[in-house]
């Protein structure tokens, strides 16, 4: 699976994060304004010295970005997890994934796919009994179909309060949950936690789930490897730059992170090669 990211988007990202013009970006980095252009665009970078001027300017880590860039680092491949599904959906074309998580005959969503009918048919495949669904976020191509899972059974919906706007479509009164930070969620034997990850949206939420041999952790578009989601908005940027350092790349390094979109990484991994890592 390729990189949800690449260099154009790092940089548009980081920029728009900053409240920084092309103009100004050009300026500080010494390169022209059709340099930025093109590189925003999706034009190769000619040398590592024209990547790292431009991690300078963006407060991005300079390795990472150069790994991005010029050597086509790409986070490495690992086994499925026996008890995790992952469901892939399309928006126009557009890849998006969500996940099944099941333990002893019961099974928790975390974010449609944007493929209801899919997820659907995974736990009648494997006779699971549906237990809640746990929204990473507002966004459609996360939350759409919620209504056709809770036909097929209806279960509490955990969502970030401020999230709620984003909705296309509300369960009932009752139904729809806002979680608190640290919030337990039981799937069988397993325990989900609900983690505060606000950023991407106001109300973002990643939920980490135990498992003694590979605790993992389900990022929606808080993460990707390699990169971060869009802040929505902007202004959002420094709280998600944080939400990222200090939230999730705080977690032990064997912790698999498993996004909205893209491949799969681990905590590790996003230290050493995530532009958005902390700089210190």
């Amino acid at each position: 699976m390729p990189l949800e990211d690449d260099l154009s988007d790092i940089l548009k990202k980081a920029r728009g994060g900053l409240g920084l013009s092309v103009r100004e970006v050009a300026v500080a980095s010494g390169l022209s304004e059709a340099d930025v252009t093109g590189l925003e665009r999706g034009h190769k970078p000619p040398d590592r010295r024209t990547v790292r001027a431009l991690a300078g300017v963006l407060a991005l880590k300079p390795d990472p970005l150069v790994g991005m860039a010029i050597e086509n680092w790409r986070p490495a491949d690992r086994q499925k997890l026996p008890w995790v599904e992952t469901v892939y959906g399309s928006v126009g074309g557009y890849g998006v994934q969500g996940y099944l998580l099941h333990d002893d005959g019961e099974a928790l969503i975390v974010d449609t796919g944007y493929n209801a009918p899919a997820m659907i048919s995974a736990l009648n495949e494997r006779r699971l009994r549906l237990v809640g669904i746990c929204l990473t976020h507002g966004h459609s191509d996360h939350a759409r179909g919620i209504e056709e899972l809770l036909a097929h059974r209806e279960v509490p919906v955990y969502l970030g309060n401020d999230d709620r706007s984003l909705l296309d479509w509300r369960p009932r009164a009752g139904l729809l949950t806002s979680p608190h930070d640290g919030l337990v969620v039981r799937v069988g034997a397993r325990t989900v936690r609900c983690l505060a990850t606000p950023g991407h949206t106001a109300g973002g939420i990643c939920y980490q789930a135990d498992d003694q041999e590979q605790p993992t952790c389900f990022v929606g578009d808080t993460l990707f490897a390699g990169s971060i989601g869009r802040s929505n908005p902007f202004t959002l940027y420094e709280t998600h730059l944080d939400s990222v350092r200090r939230r999730l790349l705080t977690l032990p390094g064997d912790v698999r992170l498993l996004p909205g979109h893209g491949p799969g990484t681990t905590v590790a991994e996003e230290r050493e090669h995530n532009p958005f890592a902390s700089l210190g």
